[in-house]
């Protein structure tokens, strides 16, 4: 039976001193009999108390008459907002805040009757507390919230340590990665909200202005032009800048990446020389032209012309309808100069598309005559870039300014170049490009982190429901569900942290012959990395609750930044196509390169398969140990990428065998070809995952990572769960085997949660999220 007292407006200062004591001591619903001599003996000879005081607390001391759940409840709310609103120290014990309360319940009432900092009161209230039974933690930390504290206990959990986990991602890079962060957190960065496009886009100018000025414009060029020369390190400070304002990282990768870029890969030494240390250090802003309204992933068909004129030594640049214009160009309010993409026609023959260099406006910023610009206006995200629409009429330009390194015209007015094929000459020349690719995805994971950060960290200090209401409520992250719905993503975060730091490593260190394979994986990675990201913010959002739809939670700026990343560089849908059509490439040619023995190794695969993998004992087998095993996993993704190459081979073949055109069978199969590079990139960012942890084989870290890739490669099975039954590559019991484990490492991975995110290493001041801190 419980009392149930009508709740007063306010208790006396003696009463509000000793209720964090009351609340601790009743907060299991049960009084000891040492809690309740403590209670009904020792409190009721404190000084200070009253005979009404007295009666009060004689009530609240019956082990039989507990206070009634409303009553309790009222206590926990009136002890958490005076322990939030006075109590900042986290060493603050229950006596403590007792106290406070009295001195403050006094100062209200103006009563000076008792001394509430007489060092003789605090003796007989530590007294009390030291005679009742060892207070709950829990209770403890219900009633004193402290972030600080929250955060060391959960790095307790862990068994790693995380300055090696920290190299470990930092990699080569950590320290452009360090400086990096370090400048973006002077105050000069902070963020700002302006909701006008100009003052923000000019915020947005004056930052990049300032990343020059350190020199990290011109990293990626040569040592001449003011750079380290090293494509790797530009790669790492990119990626770094998508822990800050995305508008700033988009706005720098234009500027130094592909604007700066293009003359770099695209042009020659007189290029350079003239151009190179001006654009690093954003002396000359410049943009690059390639898109069009009609023309976006098809670039061989852009219908801008750049027609070569023999008498002047000059190009003629011209849009030739109103969807010809360039579109979405970066830098376009800003930029000075253009690297125009254009069909070069020369003596009435279109030797393809080649890169030239249109000046756009005078030192004074005006627009040069021939040219019009238009501003995009307000977009989704990323409103800080000045994104606009280009017309030439009748440009002319010198012909040194084309950019000639593999196409160029001679004094005679011929054209020559060192690639005789116009194909191989086109895609060559795209190759130089996909720097673009390799680090925009870098930048999205980076978003990627910042949100799973700020989610995971507000869902180890939020709490909602309990067991009743006089227990603490529980932890978000402790629910099951919650777990599910963020462990997997951390998981494979982590996963494609590997994957992208592998395709950095190849284009960085690449040699002309692997070029279009570089150029296949940094397609998929693209592709398949930007789509997570997309889903991942989504997810850590809804995860947040109202709190994370508020703009000062950073999501909203997240998520709207980063839609945009689906479709530039290449539209992801599209990507996947062209990733498939490159396995198909590298599987026709195996077969060609090495004939008969060729296909006897890949039917010899297929039989080995069939006899290791596809045997009734080894599909049924649900055993733990197999199941976590990186040789089950691999396989068994290996398994996936194969069978759907073979059958979308055999398909388009048996089209074009009745003769469908190749383009017509490619149309046939179009969701086909993207399972089949879904799979190729799978494979490879589990690939990148299992070698990256033999790397840490007696390390501190091996054991969590261990964990993360074990999670990433049974979530992506049991995503794919339905191909596999289907397949019969495993069993319904094996199927429900691979999501009890799902669920088992979602719980490990929980336990180490906050310290996984710690180790991405993005400061509060970047994370910018109020719930966090």
């Amino acid at each position: 039976m419980s009392t149930n007292p009508t709740i007063p407006l306010s208790y006396s200062p003696a009463i509000q001193c000793l209720l964090p004591l009351i609340y601790v001591a009743w907060s299991d619903r049960v009084l000891s009999p040492t809690e309740v001599k403590a209670l009904q003996k020792q409190a009721a000879n404190l000084s200070f108390l009253s005979p009404l005081d007295k009666n009060i607390l004689q009530k609240w001391s019956n082990p039989l008459r507990p206070p009634s759940a409303e009553l309790f409840k009222y206590w926990e709310i009136l002890l958490r907002k005076e322990a939030q609103d006075e109590m900042h120290d986290h060493r603050s014990s229950l006596v403590d805040l007792g106290l406070q309360m009295a001195i403050k319940a006094a100062g209200q009432a103006s009563d000076t009757s008792i001394n509430w900092s007489d060092h003789s009161i605090r003796q007989e209230l530590e007294a009390l507390e030291n005679a009742l039974q060892q207070i709950s933690w829990n209770t403890y930390r219900s009633l004193f919230p402290n972030t600080e504290l929250e955060e060391i206990a959960e790095r307790q959990k862990t068994d790693f340590d995380l300055e090696e986990m920290l190299q470990l991602l930092g990699g080569q890079y950590l320290a452009v990665k360090r400086k990096t962060k370090q400048l973006l957190q002077d105050p000069v960065f902070n963020y700002k909200t302006l909701p006008n496009k100009e003052d923000y886009r000019e915020q947005v100018l004056a930052w990049t202005k300032l990343l020059a000025e350190q020199g990290f414009g011109a990293l990626s060029y040569p040592e001449p032009y003011g750079g380290i020369g090293d494509i790797a390190a530009y790669a790492a400070l990119f990626d770094t800048l998508g822990h800050h304002d995305l508008s700033l990282a988009i706005k720098f990768g234009v500027q130094f990446g592909l604007f700066g870029g293009s003359v770099l890969g695209l042009g020659t030494k007189k290029h350079h020389d003239k151009y190179l240390k001006k654009i690093g250090m954003m002396e000359l802003a410049g943009c690059f032209a390639m898109t069009e309204t009609g023309h976006g992933s098809n670039v061989r068909g852009l219908e801008t012309t750049a027609e070569y004129e023999h008498s002047t030594r000059s190009l003629i640049i011209h849009t030739p309808s109103k969807n010809a214009g360039k579109e979405y160009i970066g830098n376009a309010l800003h930029g000075r100069m253009a690297s125009v993409f254009a069909q070069l026609i020369v003596e009435g023959e279109n030797h393809g598309v080649h890169a030239i260099l249109v000046p756009m406006r005078n030192e004074a910023h005006e627009l040069l005559p021939g040219i019009t610009v238009e501003d995009c206006g307000y977009k989704l995200g990323l409103n800080g870039v000045d994104n606009g629409r280009i017309w030439f009429d009748q440009v002319r330009v010198p012909v040194e300014n084309l950019l000639n390194r593999f196409g160029d015209i001679d004094e005679e007015g011929q054209y020559q170049s060192p690639i005789q094929s116009a194909s191989r000459r086109f895609f060559t020349m795209l190759g130089t490009l996909v720097g673009g690719r390799v680090c925009v995805p870098r930048a999205g994971l980076s978003a990627t982190k910042s949100a799973l950060t700020i989610a995971i960290r507000y869902a180890l200090r939020r709490r909602q429901f309990g067991a009743n209401i006089t227990e603490p409520e529980t932890i978000l992250l402790d629910y099951p569900s919650h777990q599910r719905r963020l462990m997997p993503l951390l998981a494979k975060t982590y996963a494609l942290h590997f994957g992208l730091e592998y395709l950095t490593q190849r284009f960085s260190q690449h040699e002309g012959e692997d070029m279009r394979e570089i150029e296949t994986l940094a397609a998929g990675l693209k592709a398949y990395s930007t789509w997570f990201t997309t889903a991942t913010i989504q997810e850590c959002r809804e995860a947040c609750g109202g709190k994370g739809y508020l703009a000062e939670n950073r999501f909203a700026a997240l998520k709207a930044d980063t839609e945009i990343f689906t479709t530039f560089e290449g539209d992801n849908t599209v990507l996947m196509q062209l990733v498939a059509k490159g396995v198909l490439t590298s599987f026709k040619n195996q077969f060609h390169e090495e004939g008969t023995w060729g296909l006897l190794r890949f039917l010899g695969g297929r039989i080995g398969t069939a006899i290791t993998e596809l045997n009734p004992i080894i599909i049924r087998n649900t055993d733990p140990q197999h199941l976590l095993s990186d040789d089950f996993q691999l396989s068994a993704f290996r398994y996936r990428e194969s069978n759907l190459l073979y059958s979308l081979s055999q398909r388009m073949r048996s089209m074009i065998k009745s003769g469908q055109s190749a383009y017509q069978a490619a149309l046939h199969c179009q969701q086909h070809m993207i399972e089949l590079a879904e799979a190729f990139v799978e494979r490879i960012v589990l690939e990148q995952f299992v070698e990256a942890l033999d790397s840490e084989k007696g390390k501190s870290t091996y054991p969590a990572l261990q964990q993360l890739c074990q999670l990433y490669a049974l979530h992506t099975m049991e995503q794919h769960s339905g191909w596999y039954l289907e397949k019969e590559y495993i069993s319904g019991a094996k199927s429900k085997a691979i999501r009890r484990l799902v669920d088992e490492l979602c719980l490990k991975t929980r336990h180490q949660a906050q310290s996984l995110v710690a180790a991405f290493d993005i400061p509060d001041t970047l994370l910018g999220a109020q719930i966090i801190r």
